[in-house]
């Protein structure tokens, strides 16, 4: 991934830049030593410091200069404090920059940092257990090897795939906030096997279970969820009864509408 003494440095130490630099140490990418991390936060740098063995700093021009690659990981409406300084774009020039904030666009990183590499990611908080999924879009410039490079950064923490950026709002709703989504699917889920008599444990348990199973049936089959659907709904039982009862409830559009919706707000981020 990077080479010797080469290291990958975090502006920003929050949950996502977090989940991205845990799941880079615990596929054994790259080793503490090569990663380092600033947060305007002494109390958060400290933490992470403790929690992952990697330097930490409150100051993020240092954490610029030292790195090869850098990841920025601040929230979209403190994008431009962070960047757009002279200190930061001497800091960077040269430097590969990856950024994960909603709804900021490479345009208007390019604008801060003109003439530097800019890649845009997408992640999901799942990256914290190696089972996160990434969508990057390249700037202007970009060479097929940094986005190789960029790609085994995030493909340590799980899938990875190359789209176009006009597309990254719809990733920012459906992978970035879906997790919430299927979070709160899966509790009202266990809360329906709660009324009928079940533990919550057990039943948070099994849903939990049966969530991560079924994906993996779509990822590794190749079937169409309907067509996995349908090899469970037998006629006259009692999968039937329950999907004609989500139907009632116009799951599909409401699941639709919330992706819409969220990207809406997410293609509005970068502006407040």
């Amino acid at each position: 991934m990077l080479e010797g003494n080469k290291i990958l440095g975090f502006i920003g130490c929050g949950t996502m830049g977090e989940a991205i630099m845990r799941g880079v140490l615990r596929a054994g990418a790259l080793t503490p030593a090569q990663v380092q991390g600033a947060d305007r936060y002494k109390k958060t740098a400290d933490a992470v410091a403790e929690r992952h063995g990697v330097r930490t700093t409150t100051d993020a021009e240092e954490v610029a200069r030292l790195a090869s690659v850098v990841v920025v990981a601040v929230k979209p409406q403190t994008m431009k404090d962070a960047l757009d300084t002279e200190g930061m774009r001497k800091a960077l020039a040269g430097k590969l920059v990856i950024s994960v904030a909603a709804g900021v666009r490479v345009e208007q990183i390019a604008a801060w940092l003109p003439g530097i590499a800019i890649i845009r990611a997408m992640p999901n908080t799942p990256a914290l257990i190696g089972e996160g999924m990434t969508a990057l879009a390249r700037g202007l410039g970009v060479t097929d090897a940094q986005i190789a490079l960029a790609m085994e950064i995030f493909q340590a923490c799980g899938r990875c795939v190359e789209i176009d950026e006009k597309n990254m709002d719809v990733v920012t709703a459906l992978n970035g906030s879906g997790p919430a989504f299927v979070y709160l699917m899966l509790e009202s889920l266990a809360d329906g096997a709660v009324m009928m008599g079940m533990r919550r444990d057990v039943a948070f348990q099994m849903a939990a279970q049966m969530f991560q199973g079924s994906a993996r049936m779509v990822l590794e089959t190749g079937l169409h969820p309907a067509a996995l659907k349908d090899q469970v709904t037998t006629p006259g039982g009692c999968t039937i009864a329950g999907l004609l009862t989500l139907e009632d409830g116009r799951i599909r559009s409401v699941l639709a509408r919330a992706v819409e919706e969220a990207t809406r707000v997410a293609g509005g981020l970068g502006n407040k």
